[in-house]
């Protein structure tokens, strides 16, 4: 499939559902996922609906992920580390990349990269309250 530019939701449904291939069989973020998500279609549908209102700033995503984290993370055990956002960032950039370019490639990207750092400062604030 040749690089084209990011441009409609069936792209965004693309993205997530190949970027999610690649999540489902790592070894370190397949299992948090898969031991979660019994019914991935839903899943993929709701976070397709995130990366619609995120990228083309659409209504469509009705959720609070930053307490989505927070409560995995507690259920963890206080588990997330870096480095799970750290892989987690690795095949978005190269799934995006791999298939997409232009001005929201990009922006789904640096979005991306801003939701990683702040979900996972909030966490290691969250923890640093009890």
């Amino acid at each position: 499939m040749p690089v084209k530019p990011l441009e409609t939701r069936a792209d965004l449904a693309f993205l997530v559902k190949t970027f999610y291939a690649r999540v489902r069989v790592h070894d370190v973020l397949g299992p948090i996922f898969n031991e979660r998500i019994d019914d991935w279609e839903p899943h993929l549908q709701k976070i397709t609906d995130f990366w619609e209102t995120t990228v083309f700033l659409g209504k469509s995503y009705q959720g609070n992920p930053m307490k989505i984290h927070l409560d995995l993370d507690h259920d963890l055990k206080h588990g997330l580390q870096q480095a799970h956002f750290g892989h987690w960032l690795e095949f978005w950039f190269d799934t995006v990349d791999t298939y997409f370019e232009g001005k929201h490639a990009s922006l789904a990207k640096e979005r991306a990269r801003n939701m990683a750092h702040i979900i996972f400062m909030r966490i290691f604030e969250r923890r640093n309250k009890k």
